[in-house]
């Protein structure tokens, strides 16, 4: 062989070689990243193609199915409660991904969690998709629809033992079917339709808007306080007084329409006075953001839905020497603290289950198409908020607010609920934002809630009785 044939021979083998590498690092290292890529088309029609599982209630009602399509696909994703349980479910859309349960348990639905049992069927060619069964209750979230009445604002209700969200509604919604849609003009319209309304439904307030909590909060002042020494339930007794100084500035705080009021701990959360807390604040100081941090302020829980939860916010930790007035207004939920009503039914949920904070989540199990469970959501604790005494001392409170204090409207006929009220003012309209959470029954809580209306007046009066439909339905 001469040489120049040799040399050609050597370039056709690293040549060959190259490609070789190519290849691998395409097909092995790189193929994730390719997959994962959204301008890979071909995922996103082998995704439309193929058999995806059903999204169902803990009630059996079906959230969303698949059926076949005689169009350039073979399935068609319908979604039969519309509007209902579009914040849960999410959408699959050729064009704009998936959100909610549909892209959390992507996996799951498209039979892409392989098992051994499922070597045969998968030898044979036939597609094991897994259905997601919901913790979410399809009565329990029509009742929270019923009761919101149409007015702009969230429920949510989750059991405090173990997380489970039972319910969590919220309004303005929106129908996820024409999303779902196979003709890209069509789907593109109706996106740019739902993003151009003013009050933007497809937004779910419940997990990821953040709102003033107002009263609401003095739950977490509360355990703070206890649990720093600077008070008992009974010990001091806080003066009876209209309005507090605020330092650094010559501005005061008052109560809600000027009224006075003062007493021990427990009186000062029944009457909800904002002059004591606004003290505690103060008092607490740089030791307050750390007691917030234990409730899940300045965090986000895991919430088993993409996009998921948004943190909640705080003052800025070791800013009280030069941030003191907004110390004082933390106390009484305003100022620099903004939490999701998720966040304050999981600080409901805190005292309601002796201090833990449970992790939330929409999913219970991913069963087979023979009903047999594949897998148990069982996320455990987030973390604890206060020692099991804090927690009986403020639930004991929590129930003098319905029994005898601002909460009354929340009250049930058979069942004793215990909560807290929330009147928070904001800079979303003329209105304060209507608050109320709580938990019930109050001696073994099987459900804890979060209301708010959004500028919907005192909370007492307008989310209270909200909370009490909800939970008397449900109990």
């Amino acid at each position: 062989m001469n040489r120049p044939i040799r040399r050609v021979g050597w370039a056709v083998v690293v040549l060959f070689l190259a490609l070789v590498g190519n290849l691998t690092y395409l097909q092995v290292i790189h193929a994730d990243d390719l997959a994962d890529d959204p301008r890979n088309v071909r995922n996103l029609i082998r995704d439309f193609s193929r058999p995806r599982g059903e999204i169902v209630t803990t009630d059996g009602e079906v959230v969303a199915r698949s059926v076949p399509s005689e169009d350039q696909f073979d399935y068609q994703r319908i979604y039969p409660l519309g509007d209902l349980m579009a914040h849960i479910s999410g959408y699959i859309s050729f064009t704009r991904g998936a959100t909610g349960v549909e892209a959390e348990y992507e996996d799951e639905l498209t039979g892409q969690v392989f098992r051994v049992e499922d070597l045969a069927d998968f030898i044979l060619g036939k597609d094991n998709t897994g259905n997601v069964v919901l913790s979410i209750d399809a009565a329990a979230q029509r009742a929270a629809r019923d009761a919101l009445g149409g007015r702009r604002g969230s429920v949510v209700v989750l059991d405090p033992t173990n997380g489970e969200i039972v319910a969590m509604y919220s309004n303005p919604t929106y129908d996820p079917q024409p999303l779902a849609g196979h003709d890209v003009a069509r789907v593109d319209a109706a996106f740019d339709f739902l993003e151009a309304l003013p009050d933007n439904p497809a937004l779910p307030r419940a997990y990821r808007e953040i709102y003033p909590p107002g009263s609401s909060f003095k739950v977490v002042t509360t355990a703070a306080t206890l649990d720093n020494g600077l008070a008992t339930p009974t010990e001091p007794v806080f003066p009876s007084v209209s309005t507090i100084d605020l330092p650094l500035t010559n501005d005061t705080l008052q109560n809600f329409g000027g009224s006075a009021c003062g007493g021990d701990l427990t009186e000062s959360f029944v009457r909800s006075c904002n002059t004591t807390f606004g003290r505690l604040g103060l008092e607490l100081g740089d030791a307050f953001p750390p007691a917030m941090e234990s409730f899940g302020i300045y965090d986000a829980p895991d919430l088993d839905l993409k996009p998921g939860a948004v943190d909640s916010i705080g003052p800025e930790p070791g800013s009280f020497q030069q941030n003191q007035p907004l110390f004082a207004f933390a106390g009484i939920g305003q100022g620099d603290v903004t939490a999701t009503p998720l966040e304050m039914a999981l600080v409901a949920a805190s005292v309601a289950n002796g201090g833990e904070v449970p992790t939330p989540h929409v999913a219970r199990e991913i069963v087979d198409d023979d009903g047999n469970v594949i897998e148990r959501i069982r996320p455990g604790p987030w973390m604890r908020a206060m020692p099991v005494e804090t927690a009986f001392e403020i639930a004991s409170m929590m129930v003098q607010v319905v029994e005898r204090g601002t909460g009354t409207a929340a009250a049930l006929p058979d069942v004793q609920v215990a909560g807290k009220t929330g009147t928070a003012e904001n800079s979303q309209g003329p209105d304060p934002h209507a608050w109320f959470v709580g938990f019930a029954p109050a001696d073994a809580p099987r459900f804890a809630i979060a209301v708010i209306v959004e500028n919907g007046g005192s909370g007492g009066s307008v989310a209270g009785p909200v909370a009490a439909q909800v939970l008397g339905s449900l109990l």
